[in-house]
């Protein structure tokens, strides 16, 4: 060996860290379905969700494929990619292929929702997504039961310490768990969410729309007195009958029945209003269903 080459300096070229292509920041949240408010963080260059236990982000669900889809990093954009599922990935409601993913965007996978995250500060905008599932239903976008109840016991109180008019609103589908038997699942919760976006677009900015569970809805009409709660509740059921509920491709007859109910001076709590309003949801589905009762 030549002196010359004993004497030669060998440079291994080793990339500083921030030359490094860096993921971007972002996660999904659970906003429907099981493992509620859980969060996944998208820090790795490829992410595999489906049903097998091999999957970086399990969905234990017969409506969930093997091998559901894919996230990839790319240091700039989040890229969510279909894989050939069976019953399709949706962001926002619109089945995709492949889409670069935006702040805010709801994905669903099966009955699974989740809630894209990403921007400057993460940890904030979660906490502030964890606190908005405290008040509002992951599915349908409206308010949940235990917020409908604190506002309802809330314009009680108000209706009989200045006398004014309250009134409640119970509605249900009418046959839903036919048209889970019939058209599956999806197309239940399909229903559920294109209701009640049909619906909360007529109320007012100071009604409360909430799910009061499974198919059951609930509406506050504060400062609304017998007359005008039962002509809104004809009106509803109307819009509800005419709109047209279409599950890929498959159109699917909705009808709502809708019970009434005004506070009076001798209203008491809760509980017992809600009661009034159900009876008279209960005497529609006698009635034949698709009507109103007030």
């Amino acid at each position: 060996m030549s002196e010359d080459l004993k004497n030669k300096t060998v440079v291994t070229v080793i990339s500083r860290i921030t030359e490094r292509p860096q993921a971007k920041e972002a996660c999904m949240v659970v906003i429907y379905g099981q493992d509620l408010g859980k969060k996944y963080n998208l820090d790795s260059a490829s992410i595999i969700v489906g049903r097998s236990s091999k999957s970086d982000i399990q969905i234990d669900q017969e409506s969930v494929s093997r091998n559901h889809c894919k996230l990839l990093n790319t240091g700039k954009t989040i890229i969510l990619r279909d894989l050939g599922s069976t019953n399709g990935t949706y962001v926002n409601d619109e089945p995709v292929d492949e889409y670069v993913l935006r702040d805010g965007n709801l994905i669903k996978i099966g009955r699974t929702i989740f809630k894209f995250l990403t921007g400057g500060n993460i940890e904030h905008a979660y906490h502030e997504e964890i606190y908005r599932l405290t008040t509002v239903d992951g599915l349908t976008q409206v308010y949940n039961k235990r917020y409908f109840l604190e506002v309802l016991e809330r314009e009680i109180s108000r209706g009989h310490r200045y006398g004014r008019d309250l009134s409640l609103i119970m509605f249900d589908i009418d046959h839903f768990k036919s048209v889970n038997d019939t058209f599956g699942h999806l197309a239940g919760d399909y229903v559920l969410k294109h209701l009640a976006s049909v619906i909360k677009e007529r109320i007012r900015r100071e009604d409360i729309m909430a799910r009061y569970g499974g198919e059951e809805f609930a509406i506050i009409l504060p400062e609304i007195d017998g007359d005008n709660s039962r002509r809104f509740a004809e009106k509803i059921r109307r819009i509800v009958e005419r709109t047209t509920f279409r599950f890929e491709d498959t159109k699917i007859p909705i009808t709502i029945s809708i019970g009434v109910a005004t506070a009076g001076p001798d209203t008491g709590g809760p509980t017992e209003f809600i009661r009034e309003s159900d009876e008279k949801l209960y005497e529609a589905k006698r009635r034949g269903r698709n009507c109103v009762v007030a």
